[in-house]
């Protein structure tokens, strides 16, 4: 095959980046997907709370930001969030324009009665992949996250 019917081939499924990474989120998911539902919160919620905790009181610009989230699904998230009790919402000090989103008492306990699970889940990658190659693989992953896209 010449360069140029090459370049006009897409590469095998196997090789590609964004199949890659669908697989292997899948893989890395399916098991806390399972703890969640047990516990009745989604993925997406699980990671606006696991976010408040880490890093304290945000704005919900920060929240979609931090958590791979848009907007508008941001927002539903945190009125069922609020409904539930595992999060407070209150207006900025300074701006009225802005929300203030803190974890609550409810939410902080949602994740510590779910951190031996989720940490039993982490051990069990880490063991099956390897230590060195999963911290390998989340210093790639941040590098690639890291990456400034310019058009070509």
């Amino acid at each position: 095959m010449s360069i140029a019917e090459n370049t006009r081939t897409a590469p095998d499924v196997n090789r590609s980046l964004p199949i890659a990474l669908l697989r292997a989120r899948e893989k890395v998911m399916g098991p806390i997907r399972q703890m969640l539902a047990d516990v009745g919160v989604t993925e997406q919620q699980w990671r606006v709370l696991r976010i408040l905790r880490e890093q304290g009181t945000l704005d919900p610009t920060e929240i979609a930001e931090r958590s791979c989230l848009l907007m508008p699904s941001l927002t539903r998230i945190l009125q069922t969030l609020e409904a539930k009790g595992l999060l407070d919402r209150k207006p900025h000090p300074t701006d009225r324009r802005k929300q203030q989103v803190t974890i609550s008492d409810a939410g902080q306990r949602l994740i510590e009665d779910n951190l031996a699970e989720s940490k039993r889940l982490n051990d069990w990658l880490r063991e099956s992949f390897g230590a060195e190659k999963l911290d390998a693989l989340l210093d790639l992953l941040n590098e690639l996250d890291a990456l400034n896209r310019t058009q070509p």
